[in-house]
C-alpha cells in the first residue's frame, strides 16, 4: 500500500474543493485495515462513532474525489475499498453465493499480456480504456 495515502486522499478532496475531515480520515483507515473491500456494516463496526448516513455521505464524497472505489457484490452491499493508485492493483473474486468479495493479484508478466489483450480488444472497438478490473465469480471456500 502506497505510504503517502492521507496526502494523496487530502490532495483529491483539495482538488475536489472538499475537506479531509476526521470523519473522511477514520474511513479511510477502517479500509486500510480491511483484508478485502468491506461493506458500511463492516466499516460501521470499525468506526463505530460515526452515523450511518455520515458513512454513507462521506463514501460517496470520497468516490467522488477517486480516493474510494465501490465494488459492487454479489449481494445487496456494495463494498468500498481504496480507489487504484492509492494501493497496488489487484483484481476481485466474488462470491454469488454469500456476497464476499476478496483481493487477488496475479504475476507482473500475466498483468501485462492481460493488458495488451485488452487494449486489442478496445482498439478493435474503438474505445479507449483508461484502467481495468478482472472480477471472477463464483462460490468462496466457505460456500463451496
Amino acid at each position: 500500500m502506497k505510504s503517502d495515502v492521507h496526502a494523496a486522499i487530502a490532495d483529491r478532496l483539495r482538488q475536489r474543493s472538499e475537506r479531509y475531515t476526521e470523519q473522511r480520515r477514520a474511513l479511510i483507515e477502517a479500509l486500510r485495515a480491511a483484508k478485502r473491500p468491506a461493506t458500511v456494516p463492516e466499516l460501521l463496526d470499525r468506526v463505530p462513532n460515526l452515523a450511518q448516513s455520515s458513512v454513507y455521505r462521506n463514501l460517496a464524497v470520497l468516490e467522488r474525489a477517486d480516493a474510494v472505489r465501490r465494488v459492487a457484490g454479489a449481494d445487496e452491499w456494495a463494498r468500498y475499498e481504496l480507489a487504484e493508485g492509492l494501493t497496488d492493483h489487484h483484481h476481485h473474486l466474488i462470491c454469488e453465493s454469500c456476497g464476499a468479495v476478496f483481493d487477488f493479484t496475479v504475476s507482473d508478466a500475466f498483468e501485462r499480456d492481460l493488458h495488451h489483450v485488452l487494449d486489442q480488444v478496445a482498439d478493435r472497438h474503438g474505445f479507449s480504456a483508461a484502467q481495468h478490473r478482472l472480477d471472477l465469480v463464483g462460490r468462496c471456500r466457505d460456500c463451496g
